[in-house]
């Protein structure tokens, strides 16, 4: 009787990996954000059958149709691959035990006190431990603290009563995707991968392996804490960047020409810039997941959460300094008409998720000042669900321009007549360095 189980545990897999080997694996991606969507393309692309799975209406419909909502998937590829029926969208999560694996890419947010939301992952976990089946492969993409996997994941599952590792494989695999990058993309970044259980690790290294390159780990907890080191690397260094921003500007130092020069060393040192703050779906809350996780072993990040803070700190400085040269043009903020030149969280991308061109804007909007803002890639914003209000990008017209009092380069985009924008103006403060090569500097200062 032993015997017989092993050879079916035995079989589970190897009919697993036969299945995703010859690309007859059928796989389910819930939650088709920014990552949910990539990864989708990226599977179809090497001859997989995907199902997007997602609660929004307006995603699943666009997918259905073919049309893309993020600039890392064009529409041409999208529709080709729903032509092909290698994509397809639904809403419906009652037929996810058909799948072979299941991809969990859902949101991962912050709550007020700044501590994990992992209620999606929950939610998701509880519906998936209804349906799942023997043989099946599941995989948590989405940032989150050390120890998710193993702590919040499997001891749902384990409700099913199947064994993980035997009868199902569990596994974590950050996502990377860093989303405008026209170099690193998402067919030549590494995976990195970690399993609950060693068959769980080669399940999954398995199937990314059709795709890309992949970096096996001792278990998903080690996966988890990889994803959260590299965006606390990254928020370490901009606070870094931004703090010695703040100091330069109190002694007179340009910090753009200082960071150029210092960045020329060829050793020991790596290029980070400062800006009006951090933005996106990583930065601005990863840190705060290790930071929350590190309490719970009596361990203080103060390192990272000083980052966090002046982080945080740079659209109120921004704000200072608008004031501050408001009064030298004899103007004041309250009633002054400003300009957000740019709200995506970065350059080249729609996505505006928490950027700091929105914290910016509704300070403006508290000390009394007219905001409007231009940007051509996102036509229309909300701002917060407490404030409620869109906002619609403004024409950038000669009269337009000259109503406005200041205007604030908040994101680079490289679509912007910076010349034209600059010469219609009476008064720029460039957050990104986005005007250096403009050889009429004099209505510019810089962060």
């Amino acid at each position: 009787m032993k015997e017989m189980i092993l050879d079916i545990h035995s079989t589970n897999i190897a009919t697993l990996k036969k299945k995703i080997e010859n690309r007859d694996a059928k796989i389910g991606v819930i939650g088709v954000g920014y990552v949910g969507l990539t990864l989708s393309v990226q599977l179809a692309n090497k001859g997989f059958e995907v199902l997007t799975i997602d609660k929004d209406h307006f995603k699943i419909d666009q997918i259905n149709k073919g049309n893309s909502y993020i600039e890392d998937v064009s529409n041409e590829e999208l529709y080709s691959l729903v032509k092909k029926n290698k994509i397809s969208a639904s809403l419906n999560m009652d037929i996810i035990s058909s799948y072979d694996v299941l991809i969990i890419c859902v949101p991962t947010p912050l709550t007020v006190n700044r501590e994990p939301d992992i209620s999606y992952i929950e939610e998701v976990s509880h519906i998936i431990s209804k349906y799942i089946r023997p043989g099946q492969l599941i995989i948590l993409e989405s940032t989150t603290y050390p120890g998710t996997t193993n702590e919040v994941i499997l001891p749902i599952l384990n409700k099913s009563n199947l064994e993980v590792g035997k009868d199902y494989f569990l596994a974590h695999s950050p996502e990377r995707v860093d989303f405008g990058n026209k170099m690193h993309t998402r067919v030549n970044i590494p995976k990195v991968v970690g399993g609950v259980t060693s068959q769980c690790l080669e399940a999954a290294l398995t199937l990314y392996k059709q795709i890309v390159e992949v970096i096996p780990v001792s278990s998903s907890t080690v996966a988890e804490m990889v994803k959260l080191f590299e965006n606390t690397y990254r928020s370490v260094n901009i606070g870094l960047v931004n703090e010695l921003a703040m100091l330069c500007n109190r002694m007179g130092i340009n910090v753009w020409e200082m960071l150029d020069a210092a960045f020329t060393k060829p050793y020991g040192i790596q290029s980070f810039y400062p800006g009006p703050g951090v933005g996106g779906h990583c930065i601005p809350i990863d840190p705060f997941y290790l930071v929350w996780k590190a309490r719970e072993y009596d361990f203080s990040l103060k390192f990272v959460e000083l980052a966090g803070e002046i982080n945080s700190n740079m659209p109120y400085f921004i704000l200072e300094k608008l004031t501050y040269l408001l009064n030298h043009n004899n103007k004041t903020l309250k009633g002054s008409n400003i300009l957000i030149l740019g709200v995506a969280y970065k350059k080249d991308i729609s996505d505006y998720r928490n950027s700091p061109a929105i914290k910016i804007i509704e300070l403006l909007k508290k000390s009394n000042a007219s905001v409007s803002y231009h940007d051509p890639l996102v036509p229309e914003m909300k701002l917060s669900s407490k404030d409620g209000h869109t906002l619609y990008s403004l024409d950038l017209s000669v009269n337009n321009l000259n109503t406005i009092d200041a205007v604030i380069i908040a994101t680079d985009h490289s679509a912007f007549d910076l010349d034209y924008i600059v010469e219609n103006s009476c008064l720029v403060l460039d957050t990104r360095n986005a005007t250096r090569k403009l050889k009429n500097k004099e209505k510019i200062t810089y962060l």
